[in-house]
C-alpha cells in the first residue's frame, strides 16, 4: 500500500497535531497509553489478533519494566513519548518543565529501547503551542490525538458512530484492556478496515 498522506513539516517551530489521517485507504491506527497494567496476556491478545500499535509510555508507570515493553518492540511494535510524570495539569507548567517531560522521557527511551520516539502524546490530550514547539525542540516531529476511543468495554466517537478510514483509535493499558480490544476489534472489522502502524504509513519508524 503507497499511502496518500504525508506528515506535515514543523512549522513556525512548532510540531503539528495529528487527530486523524486524511485518507479514502481502509486503514485505522491504534495507540495505547499509560503502562499502568503490565499483563504478558494484552500482548498475546494483539499477537492473537495480528494487530500492532504505537504504545504511548510514560516513565512513571514504565520505570524498571523495560524488559517488560522490550517484548512490545520486538514484535513490531513503536514505542512513543507520553511524559516522565503524565502529569494532568502539564500543560501549565513553565516551559522548561514542559521541554523536560518531554525530552526526558525521549531520552529514557533511546537509553532502554534503543529507539528515540518521533511522536508525542501528552498526558489527557491537550496541549498549546508551548507544547508543540517544546515537542519540536525534543524532536519530535508530530503530536497524535485522536477522535475515537476503546474505553469501558465499547467504542467512543468524537465524529459519527462509526470507526473511519484514517481515524486513530485510543485505548490504555488497563485492567479492562481484554473488552476495549474486542470492542475495538468489533468495529474495526465492522468497518472493513485494516490497522496499519502509525509509524510505518507516516514513513517515520
Amino acid at each position: 500500500m503507497v499511502p496518500d498522506y504525508k506528515l506535515p513539516p514543523i512549522e513556525n517551530g512548532m510540531v503539528p497535531v495529528i487527530t486523524r489521517i486524511p485518507t479514502q485507504q481502509k486503514v485505522v491506527f491504534l495507540t495505547i497509553d499509560d503502562g499502568q497494567v503490565k499483563r504478558k496476556s494484552d500482548l498475546a491478545l494483539l499477537e492473537r489478533d495480528h494487530l500492532k500499535a504505537s504504545l504511548f509510555l510514560a516513565h512513571v508507570f514504565i520505570a524498571g519494566h523495560s524488559q517488560f515493553y522490550q517484548a512490545y518492540l520486538d514484535a513490531g511494535f513503536r514505542i512513543e513519548d507520553h511524559t516522565l510524570t503524565h502529569n494532568l495539569g502539564f500543560v501549565k507548567l513553565p516551559y522548561a518543565q514542559v521541554k523536560a517531560e518531554i525530552c526526558g522521557m525521549a531520552d529514557y527511551e533511546e537509553k532502554y529501547f534503543g529507539r528515540r520516539p518521533v511522536f508525542f502524546r501528552p498526558p489527557g490530550g491537550p496541549y498549546t503551542k508551548a507544547v508543540r514547539r517544546a515537542a519540536a525542540e525534543c524532536g519530535m516531529k508530530a503530536i497524535i490525538d485522536w477522535q475515537a476511543r476503546a474505553n469501558a468495554g465499547s467504542m467512543q466517537y468524537q465524529v459519527g458512530h462509526v470507526l473511519r478510514p484514517g481515524d486513530i483509535v485510543l485505548m490504555h493499558f488497563r485492567p479492562e484492556f481484554p473488552m476495549d480490544l474486542a470492542a475495538f476489534v468489533k468495529a474495526q472489522k465492522a468497518a472493513g478496515l485494516k490497522v496499519v502502524l502509525l509509524e510505518d504509513y507516516l514513513g517515520v519508524s
